[in-house]
């Protein structure tokens, strides 16, 4: 049993840790609210000049457009090819599962340049595709191996009670285990979503025109606008990190569960 003395050490430390993590971002959002340096003004109205003066209504489209693809794409491959790695034994499943830790562990940075001349020869860069796809094939390979593992692990109980239904393995994968698996998936969408609007490199090799920048890069571009004064560069800032952060606190429930049964059967 944890003592008093040993409860009020880790929620000090948890404190700590907090404090520490939540700093930079109250940091960003005070300056966002501050008086802007060339009118003077503040508050709310410094995130209705950014987002006009940066653009950012078509970055936030375009990025929210490739997010929602990519997390809708790789989530129904993660879920399929996670179900047969996990479930199903044929020839050359472990080699091809290997095949997808490759990709968790290439970089973005080791691969790009080949990639870009790969898909301008295809005649896709400068393309939504250009952006989405290599974002798709990435989030694949982790969510292989997160479904993967948890498939492994699922109640063997059901699925052989549905296999003596007569069930088809389609319908014990989206009727019996996916309802099941709804942490994992969930944990799963709120990464790949994150990692997603995140994406940097991806969108600056691969794209020139100005409508397919995603809001990350627009906000490097509105940067170099605003080399002296930090309010409007704040507040883009602001506008950029509100839909991950939006969609963690509706999520966070499930999300949290997913990483806890994660971390409970690795």
């Amino acid at each position: 049993m944890i003592s008093r003395a040993e409860r009020s050490a880790n929620y000090a430390i948890l404190a700590l840790f907090a404090v520490f993590a939540l700093a930079p971002i109250g940091t960003v959002l005070v300056t966002a609210l501050g008086p802007d340096d060339a009118s003077n003004g503040g508050g709310i109205a410094n995130f209705a000049r950014a987002f006009g003066a940066g653009h950012f209504g078509t970055y936030l489209r375009m990025s929210l457009l490739v997010s929602v693809f990519v997390v809708t794409v790789s989530a129904v491959l993660s879920i399929l090819s996670g179900f047969a790695l996990g479930t199903m034994r044929f020839r050359g499943s472990t080699v091809l599962f290997y095949v997808f830790l490759l990709g968790i562990m290439m970089p973005s940075e080791a691969i790009v340049v080949p990639l870009y001349f790969d898909l301008r020869a295809l005649g896709l860069t400068d393309t939504f595709w250009a952006v989405a796809l290599p974002q798709v094939a990435q989030s694949v390979a982790f969510g292989t191996f997160w479904m993967r593992a948890f498939f492994r692990t699922s109640s063997r109980t059901l699925v052989e009670a549905a296999r003596l239904d007569g069930a088809a393995p389609r319908t014990i994968l989206w009727r019996v285990l996916v309802p099941v698996a709804r942490p994992a998936v969930t944990t799963l969408v709120v990464l790949t979503f994150m990692w997603t609007w995140n994406e940097f490199l991806i969108p600056l090799v691969m794209v020139t025109a100005e409508g397919l920048r995603t809001a990350p890069l627009g906000l490097a571009f509105f940067q170099g606008q605003h080399t002296q004064g930090f309010t409007l560069l704040a507040a883009g800032a602001v506008i950029v990190a509100t839909p991950v952060v939006a969609l963690y606190l509706f999520l966070q429930r499930q999300f949290i569960a997913g990483m806890l049964g994660g971390a409970v059967r690795e």
